[in-house]
């Protein structure tokens, strides 16, 4: 157990308190794909929802048409004062194509699009995947609480500790030593910022509501990354916070194959070179694979020693490989396909919950 501060406010779980904090004044954006239905997850997370009361709920839902309706159905049985906004409904699609907004679907895209709701429903959006074993009702108050303080910014943070195995992989050999090799030299205060999260990728984040507007969305996944990229121009150091929400328990990813780490590591790197480029940095591709192995080879080093302290298994080699598979997706960020912030569109949040609302009602998303 340690109290050690970054360049933001860290908030550590010292003794197990649960602070107190107006539920009612947050709404909580739940991105939720169909695979994620009916899951011990997923209810997990929306019965830690209902013990907390927050003023609304707004699921993010990406699912077929086949079975939209029921699994709607079954989020609407929560006790939960909760909307249901499903992202790839026809009419949502065709909203967004005629603002010249549409392109890729992903995490991101569903995201941003319960953003705008959200900051009209609630003094603080708060979002939370929907794939962690582990989440309490601890864990929504304890992000909230930073607001209250008068933060602008939050990001859970967490120990990846399954199976006697260290995991959190793409984010522990992946970002973490793609930006510490980017700091070697620079005094760039975003990778600063970058580097004082403790797990700069998790999915857990609360935000004011004028940040909400403000956010501009990566599509897919490096919608995290982005944020932070956004929270560092609106918040900065002293305007954000970290809090430890203990260990998480999350569905793993092959590093290999379709939506596997490898591909993430893509999206990741493309976010980041973006986020750097907005701020006029230029990253030196030509020598960062090599100085990202580099900076990878010393953790392993650390993780290793970390792992035999705690009597974990450890496959240096097989982390090693890893870091192997993540530098081919050290490249310079392909197109700008972000989402504007609500803040800039032409888009009211109004249409685009009437667009879902309209198509949950269709016989033919409840057959």
């Amino acid at each position: 157990m340690e109290f050690t501060q970054e360049r933001v406010a860290t908030l550590h779980d010292l003794t197990g308190r649960v602070p107190s904090v107006p539920t009612d004044r947050a709404a909580v954006v739940v991105p939720m794909t169909g695979r994620d239905h009916d899951t011990v997850a997923a209810e997990r997370l929306l019965s830690a929802l209902e013990a907390v009361s927050p003023g609304r709920v707004i699921v993010a839902l990406r699912a077929p048409q086949d079975r939209a309706g029921r699994i709607a159905d079954w989020i609407r049985g929560f006790d939960l004062p909760v909307e249901v906004l499903w992202c790839n409904a026809d009419p949502v699609l065709s909203l967004l194509d005629e603002r010249g907004l549409d392109g890729a679907a992903g995490k991101g895209r569903d995201v941003w699009l319960a953003l705008g709701p959200a900051a009209e429903a609630g003094e603080y959006v708060l979002a939370h995947d929907a794939d962690s074993r582990t989440v309490t009702r601890a864990d929504v108050e304890r992000l909230l609480f930073p607001l209250h303080r008068g933060f602008d910014f939050a990001k859970g943070y967490y120990a990846r500790v399954e199976d006697s195995r260290l995991y959190g992989r793409l984010c522990r050999l992946f970002f973490v030593p793609l930006v510490r090799a980017l700091r070697a030299g620079r005094d760039a205060p975003v990778l600063a910022y970058l580097d004082a999260f403790r797990y700069a990728l998790a999915g857990e984040v609360a935000m004011t509501a004028d940040l909400a507007r403000a956010v501009r969305a990566e599509r897919g996944f490096g919608f995290e990354v982005g944020t932070l990229g956004d929270a560092f121009d609106h918040a900065g150091f002293s305007g954000t916070a970290q809090v430890d929400l203990g260990r998480y328990r999350h569905d793993h990813r092959p590093v290999s194959g379709s939506a596997g780490l490898a591909d993430m590591s893509e999206a990741v790197a493309g976010v980041l070179g973006r986020v750097l480029a907005d701020r006029g940095i230029d990253p030196g591709y030509g020598t960062l694979r090599d100085r990202y192995r580099e900076t990878a080879e010393g953790l392993i080093r650390q993780y290793g020693a970390d792992a035999a302290f705690n009597d974990l298994s450890y496959d240096a080699a097989e982390e090693r490989a890893q870091v192997a598979a993540y530098a081919d997706a050290i490249t310079p960020p392909g197109p700008d396909d972000r989402l504007p912030a609500w803040s800039a569109v032409d888009l009211d949040p109004a249409e685009v919950r009437a667009a879902s609302e309209r198509a949950l009602a269709a016989p033919t998303t409840t057959a």
